[in-house]
């Protein structure tokens, strides 16, 4: 048998199906739904007869129910996902600890570049241009043409010079032959004197002879005085010889002053010559050593003074000037391993090391340097010049002065950790 309060909430419940309030809250927040349903399953209180107590209306629960376990973290819920990311999360952390140690191991820069002695071509003497054999970026040897003069004016003065120079050696051979006849002459000299010199001696006998005779009375004084004069005649042929011998002798002294003087002219007419032939080597414009020809301005037909400018030269042999930070100077040194990167070709990657380090800072070598001990002072890192060679320049590509290279200098030689795993991989 049911309870007659059971069945008046049964029926209750039916009506509240069909009520208008029922049907609004069913297309409402399905929250506020849900509680206007509890709320109009409630059944209303009823009067109770009379004589019998009220029957105590059964409260509808309106709180959810609580659950029974409580909710899960995220690393329940989601146990792959956790997963991967510890394992991003590990790579990442190891990831970049090889990354700072591989690091530590070089220094870099973007602040350097190519650099050349380049140079300009011109010629040491005027004419005008009758050829230029080469063009615009071309590349020369060592000795190859890179123009040519007029060298006509230049050739003509070689001849005249040449001309000069044989008329010295003519006035030197002049002037042997002068001292040739001379020693000659001395000769003839020298025996005239030997012929005084024996005449004076049979003069002295005949003179002492006919004196002696004069004075034992067997001769007469005529024969002695005429012996007497004749000694004397002879003392003096002897003097006069010798005294031309002596002006043979001084003429001597006197050619071989002349012939000094022939080989001086000589050897000025041979450097006047030696001068000619540089001119005319002039006229040509040659390279000094391998590199490439550029900005050329040379035309024939042009009139070109000395010392005019025909092309600029950029020879084979250039090297990279990196200007690095000076604190990242602490552990370079030169002959350390550096690896290079031109921003022209990118895809090339060259060897090179360290071939000095410049003492002091760029700016104080350029035209103004600073001057800290004036005005207020602030503190900047100053930018060292390093010079590094190249070990395999490329020889397919032009590299030229002012090419943008990154360069990266080894500071440390031992491997890194990454090194060694990769050799143990």
């Amino acid at each position: 048998m049911f309870d007659d309060n059971v069945l008046e909430r049964g029926d209750a419940r039916l009506k509240g199906i069909d009520s208008p309030r029922f049907v609004a809250a069913s297309h409402a927040d399905p929250i506020t739904a849900d509680k206007d349903d509890f709320t109009a399953r409630a059944p209303a209180p009823q009067q109770s007869p009379v004589g019998k107590e009220p029957a105590t209306p059964e409260q509808p629960d309106t709180q959810p129910e609580a659950s029974n376990t409580a909710p899960r973290g995220f690393l329940r819920r989601r146990p792959v996902v956790s997963a991967i990311g510890a394992v991003l999360l590990t790579a990442a952390l190891g990831g970049g600890y090889l990354y700072m140690d591989y690091a530590e191991h070089f220094e870099s820069t973007d602040d350097a570049f190519i650099a050349a002695r380049q140079s300009t071509l011109a010629p040491k003497v005027a004419g005008y241009i009758t050829a230029v054999p080469v063009t615009d970026n071309q590349h020369v040897n060592d000795g190859d043409v890179i123009a040519r003069l007029d060298d006509r004016d230049y050739r003509v003065a070689l001849a005249q010079a040449e001309a000069q120079v044989a008329a010295g050696e003519a006035s030197i051979q002049n002037v042997d032959a002068q001292l040739d006849v001379q020693q000659a002459q001395i000769a003839a000299n020298q025996a005239q004197v030997d012929q005084a010199q024996a005449a004076l001696v049979f003069a002295e006998q005949q003179a002492t002879r006919y004196q002696h005779l004069e004075q034992t009375g067997y001769g007469t004084v005529q024969n002695s005085e005429q012996y007497t004069s004749q000694l004397h005649q002879q003392q003096s042929a002897l003097l006069s010889a010798q005294a031309t011998l002596n002006l043979a002798q001084r003429q001597v002294e006197a050619l071989k002053a002349q012939r000094k003087s022939a080989v001086a002219n000589l050897a000025q007419a041979e450097a006047q010559r030696d001068q000619a032939k540089l001119n005319l080597s002039y006229t040509t414009v040659t390279a000094a050593q391998p590199g490439r020809v550029v900005n050329l301005s040379a035309a024939v037909g042009q009139l070109a003074q000395a010392g005019t400018n025909l092309t600029s030269f950029v020879p084979d042999q250039t090297w990279v000037t990196a200007n690095f930070k000076e604190i990242q100077l602490d552990k370079m040194r030169p002959g350390e391993k550096v690896t290079m990167k031109i921003d022209a070709y990118p895809g090339r990657t060259i060897n090179g090391h360290v071939e000095s380090v410049q003492p002091g800072s760029g700016t104080a070598f350029s035209l103004l340097p600073a001057q800290n001990a004036t005005g207020n002072y602030v503190k900047i890192v100053q930018r060292v010049p390093v010079k590094i060679v190249m070990d395999n320049p490329p020889t397919d590509v032009a590299l030229g002065p002012g090419m943008s290279v990154v360069p990266t200098v080894r500071i440390d030689a031992t491997p890194s950790l990454l090194e060694r795993l990769g050799r143990l991989l």
